[in-house]
This record gives C-alpha cells, sequence and structure tokens, in this order.
C-alpha cells in the first residue's frame, strides 16, 4: 500500500506544511507526521486528506505516485479533480423568485439544441420550467423526455425527473442516467462505471434489442441520476 508515501509526496507537492495540512484537516501535526510514516488514518480523516490533497481515495492507496513524472501526476491531477466535479464546470439553472432552484423541462425536441445550449444561461432560461415542491431542495433536478424504446418499461415519450451528478465517479453500476455526451448528444441508459480501469463508460438499454456500448469520459458533457418518471 503506497498510502503514507503519498500523503507526503502530495503534501510536498501542493507546497503545505505537516502544520498546515494538519490544521486544515483538524488533527494534530504529529498524528499527520504518522500518517505519513506507517499509520493508517481513520476512513473519516481519509476522506478529508483525500479531499485537501485533490485527489480519490483509491489513487491514495493504489498508485504508487513517486513513479510518476512531473508531467503524468500533474496531467492525473487535473484529470482526477475534474471528474469529482472539483475544476471549474459551470451548471446553467433558473430560480424563482425567491431563489429557489426551478427544474427545466427538456423536450425530445429541445434535446437537439440541448448539447450545444446546455451551459448557455440564456438557452436554459428558455426552457419550460416548474417545482416539484416534494423533492429535496439541496438537490439540482431536471426533467427529460424519453425518445424511443431502448429502456422499456419506461416509454417513449414519458418524462423522466433526473437529479444533477457532479462527481462521474460516483456514478454507479446498473443505475440509470440521462448523460448529455459530444458524440451521441442526450442518451438514456443504464451505465457501468470503467472510469477507473478504462476512463470509459459502459451504456446498456433495458430493451435486449439494443447493443450496449462505450464512451470514453472526455466525451462526458453532463450526467444526470434518473429519480422517478412521470408518464
Amino acid at each position: 500500500m503506497n498510502l503514507h508515501a503519498n500523503i507526503k509526496l502530495l503534501r510536498k507537492k501542493k507546497g503545505l506544511t505537516q502544520e498546515t495540512l494538519a490544521s486544515a484537516i483538524g488533527i494534530s501535526r504529529s498524528k499527520l507526521a504518522g500518517y505519513e510514516l506507517n499509520i493508517n488514518p481513520t476512513l473519516d480523516t481519509l476522506v478529508m486528506i483525500s479531499d485537501h490533497l485533490g485527489v480519490s481515495i483509491d489513487i491514495l492507496l493504489r498508485e504508487d505516485l513517486s513513479s510518476y513524472s512531473e508531467y503524468k501526476l500533474r496531467e492525473l491531477l487535473e484529470t482526477d479533480q475534474f471528474l469529482r466535479g472539483r475544476k471549474l464546470r459551470v451548471l446553467a439553472t433558473t430560480v424563482d423568485e425567491q431563489g429557489r432552484e426551478l427544474i427545466e423541462v427538456v423536450s425530445q425536441r429541445a434535446k437537439a439544441s440541448y448539447l450545444a445550449g446546455f451551459s448557455d444561461p440564456e438557452f436554459i432560461s428558455e426552457l419550460p420550467r416548474f417545482a416539484l415542491p416534494f423533492l429535496p431542495m439541496d438537490k439540482k433536478y431536471r426533467v427529460f423526455q424519453v425518445d424511443g424504446d431502448s429502456m422499456l418499461p419506461v416509454p417513449e415519450g414519458a418524462w423522466i425527473v433526473c437529479e444533477y451528478v457532479d462527481d462521474w465517479t460516483a456514478i454507479k453500476d446498473g443505475e440509470r442516467y440521462v448523460l448529455v455526451t459530444e458524440q451521441d448528444g442526450v442518451v438514456f441508459k443504464i451505465a457501468y462505471n470503467r472510469i477507473k480501469e478504462e476512463r470509459k463508460l459502459l451504456l446498456c438499454s433495458s430493451n435486449p434489442i439494443y447493443k450496449p456500448f462505450d464512451i470514453n469520459v472526455e466525451e462526458l458533457r453532463e450526467v444526470w441520476r434518473y429519480k422517478l418518471v412521470i408518464n
């Protein structure tokens, strides 16, 4: 396990002293020094270290970062932060008069323009929108209209309410997502997360006549997790 050496390497790479990093995550400097030697932190502390160093826990545990070139290390840090939603990724949205976020509606017709306009506040503001008071207020939602019969029993023309996914590494195998992709536009599929191994997602349909296909994470523009259907 490379955890201890990786913590020390990344701390120094970011120009942090043991005192500074320890203070940021709420532990003593001596505890952090132990983590950099041979003591394993608790899971909660490991999560905080991961957040402050800007890499996933999996990378901290599995990768030997001392073997990376400067370029490869910089590329890894930037890519990991982007996939986890920590680099700039602007979500255009609308609010009501009280500042509460509304739910925009993307119809089949609007899907043709959504890929070009999803980050444009003016385009998003022109979409129909409404509120569902029973949904948690701390999440962002959008409604998409289903095309075709690839995701039966959700029928063509149904409206699905989806929750915005900021951290793409958290995509869960076997769950349904609306994905905005560079090559395929807006698609509704069952996803399998292959980001760590292959930097890809495997997308499947519930209707077996449609074949699964891969997309590279570089093609992703937005990810929305399916929550419920409105027929």
